[in-house]
């Protein structure tokens, strides 16, 4: 596996993009709406990527600004096969947020893992 992307849940997608864009030297890549929330993908140098998440309707981001702010969301991981992912997080007792892969931002496989189970941190497996 490889490191994907970070997601990071924010109030202002446009406002932060701006900010990091010029920072960070990171052109938006892609961009939607999905689930309730507006995506913002910035692209990093060697392929990773900044998503950015603006609630836009009730939904797990708006839940999770109400309850911890805005911040770091999950970390995703890039994986080839994510049934076999999935597969062996459960051989290691993992605790899965999603048994099966679904359709997540930018039309690609994604999975993921509860934080209980992973050192509090919500961690994403996606599959392009």
């Amino acid at each position: 596996m490889r490191f994907d992307h970070v997601g990071v849940a924010t109030r202002d997608a446009a406002g932060l993009a701006d900010s990091f864009s010029g920072l960070l030297d990171a052109p938006v890549a892609h961009e939607e709406t999905f689930e309730g929330m507006r995506v913002v993908f910035l692209e990093l140098d060697g392929g990773g990527h900044f998503e950015l998440l603006e609630p836009v309707a009730d939904g797990t981001i708006r839940d999770y600004l109400e309850r911890e702010g805005p911040g770091i969301h999950h970390v995703a991981l890039a994986t080839e096969d994510l049934p076999a992912a999935l597969d062996r997080a459960r051989e290691f007792g993992v605790d899965l947020v999603d048994e099966e892969p679904r359709l997540g931002a930018w039309g690609h496989e994604v999975a993921f893992l509860h934080p209980r189970s992973t050192g509090g941190v919500l961690v994403e497996f996606v599959e392009k």
